[in-house]
C-alpha cells in the first residue's frame, strides 16, 4: 500500500443520508474537534455518548481521530438519524482521502447506507398497516 500524505490545505468531503436526514461533511486537518451546524458536537448533541460514539467511529477504526475536524452541516430528522447520517459522510470522506480505507471501512459496514424509512400511510387505514378494527355485527 502506498501511504498518502495529507495536504495541510485540503478539505475532504462526504455527504451521508438517514431516514430523513441529511448531513454535508468536511474533514479538515486539525486535532479532532466536532463542529456541528456552528455548535460544538457534544453540545449539538445532547452529550449522548452513544451519537458521539458513532459520529467518531470511522476515524476511530482507522486511528485518525485527534488528525482531522469534522465539520458538518445537518438537517432534516431527529438526532440519531443526524448522528448516522454524520457517520457515513465522515466514511465517504476518508474513501477520499486516501482510497485504500475503503477495505477496512466496508467490512465494518460504515460505507453502507441504512435504508430503512418511515413507511407512508395507506387510504382506508389509520396508520400505515394499521386498519379499523373488525365488528361481525
Amino acid at each position: 500500500m502506498t501511504q498518502t500524505t495529507s495536504n495541510p490545505r485540503a478539505v475532504y468531503w462526504g455527504t451521508g443520508r438517514r431516514k430523513t436526514a441529511i448531513a454535508r461533511v468536511r474533514l479538515v486537518p486539525g486535532t479532532g474537534k466536532i463542529i456541528i451546524n456552528d455548535r460544538p458536537g457534544e453540545e449539538y448533541l445532547q452529550y449522548q455518548a452513544a451519537f458521539l460514539a458513532s459520529v467518531k467511529a470511522p476515524l476511530e477504526l482507522l486511528g485518525l481521530e485527534d488528525s482531522y475536524d469534522i465539520l458538518v452541516r445537518a438537517h432534516g430528522g431527529g438526532l440519531h438519524g443526524q448522528a448516522d447520517a454524520i457517520k457515513l459522510g465522515v466514511a465517504r470522506a476518508l474513501c477520499q482521502l486516501d482510497p485504500s480505507n475503503r477495505g477496512p471501512l466496508k467490512a465494518e459496514g460504515y460505507l453502507t447506507r441504512d435504508p430503512r424509512a418511515v413507511e407512508r400511510k395507506k387510504y382506508g387505514l389509520r396508520k400505515a398497516r394499521k386498519a379499523t378494527q373488525y365488528s361481525k355485527r
